[in-house]
């Protein structure tokens, strides 16, 4: 490996603690499988071990040609038009999961802490700063996310703990369990608990080739997957210990809700502003990823650097951000639309379509070399 290369490396380390961040990322915005009310953990379990053999999917594609990133495998095994074609579809799905998360991004900034300022303002100073990260590289990034790693550990323990400490956590919230059996449970993580938050890793079919080979690459995604799949999920049903299953799906924030009445000693109070930090940098590196996944396939797809797309995508977004008139639109064509129809396309149906094709062409590849 020269040097030019190794300095652009991704240890492992640093991919699976940044794949970690990006789940979490927005996860933590909202009540993940409401619908199930009190039994929303065994959504999550669900939506969580599907997602795990989606991912199991990604990294056998990953495997099979471990040096080509997402776009360069759908050129070379679904030929140069088609995967010209398909990589282009990427790139606006990258694009769109960018400005989706800038909205979310200024309008919980708006709802919590800059309620007089127009939310273009907030909005344009999000992208001009993601844009500028970008500009530094993927290794930027992955180094950003490892840095801010112990602190999003920290964040989410102190919350964990307090909760409980104070007294709110209330276990019977909880109960009784499959009150209504499985039907619910299966219709709330099927499709749209897999499409968000984990489906999205798919993304990182672009970063897996950029990884350090040195170490056993599977058994590290799947260590971090597992980790921040059952912290999610405890996460998740805190809202529920807290507020209930109704008040809980009927809240816009309900973490923050939940945070909010944590008061302890005189001493630990105001922990809304602590979780109100994590949920933006959680949504900065994921919209970053995201970005940055977007500029990698311009590159691949024109051959023209990926600085030189940075601003015309960064001006693309922040357009497409403003595409629902109001936040409950925004949720509605996310959770009705867009979740169940649109994302799983990327993330299940292109990827296995790339996994068949692989096999085919490799057993054909296979059975032309002359037996000894």
């Amino acid at each position: 490996m020269n040097e030019a290369m190794r300095q652009n490396t991704i240890r492992v380390s640093e991919l699976i603690i940044c794949m970690s961040l990006f789940e979490i990322g927005s996860t933590t915005l909202f009540l993940m499988g409401a619908e199930a009310k009190q039994d929303a953990w065994l959504v999550m379990l669900t939506g969580a071990l599907a997602g795990l053999l989606l991912l199991k999917l990604h990294l056998t594609i990953h495997h099979q040609d471990p040096d080509l990133d997402l776009f360069m495998l759908f050129r070379r095994y679904t030929g140069k038009y088609v995967g010209t074609l398909i990589n282009l579809l990427f790139v606006m799905y990258f694009t769109y999961e960018t400005s989706r998360n800038l909205r979310d991004l200024g309008e919980v900034t708006v709802m919590t802490l800059l309620r007089q300022t127009p939310l273009w303002i907030i909005i344009l100073i999000t992208i001009v700063v993601v844009s500028n990260t970008i500009r530094y590289g993927y290794k930027a990034l992955f180094l950003f996310c490892l840095f801010l790693f112990p602190f999003f550990v920290l964040g989410y323990a102190l919350i964990s703990i307090l909760i409980p400490a104070t007294g709110l956590f209330h276990l019977e919230n909880s109960l009784p369990v499959l009150e209504e059996g499985w039907t619910p449970i299966f219709k709330a993580a099927f499709p749209e608990l897999i499409s968000f938050p984990f489906g999205q890793t798919v993304l990182f079919l672009v970063f897996y080739p950029l990884a350090y080979k040195g170490r056993n690459l599977t058994k590290s995604v799947f260590f971090a997957y597992t980790m921040t799949a059952l912290a999610l999920t405890f996460v998740n049903q805190l809202e529920i210990f807290v507020l209930g299953p109704k008040i809980a799906a009927n809240s816009t924030l309900p973490l923050l809700e939940a945070v909010q009445l944590i008061e302890l000693a005189d001493v630990f109070e105001r922990m809304d502003a602590l979780f109100t930090l994590l949920l933006f940098l959680g949504l900065i590196i994921k919209m970053s990823l995201f970005f940055n996944g977007a500029v990698i396939g311009l590159e691949k797809i024109t051959g023209v650097g990926f600085k030189k797309w940075i601003f015309p995508l960064a001006a693309l977004i922040y357009g497409l951000s403003f595409l629902s008139p109001n936040y409950t639109h925004h949720i509605l064509i996310g959770r009705k639309i867009v979740l169940n129809t649109l994302f799983p396309i990327f993330q299940i149906l292109l990827p296995l379509l790339l996994f068949v094709v692989m096999v085919i062409k490799k057993r054909k590849q296979a059975n032309k070399q002359p037996s000894s």
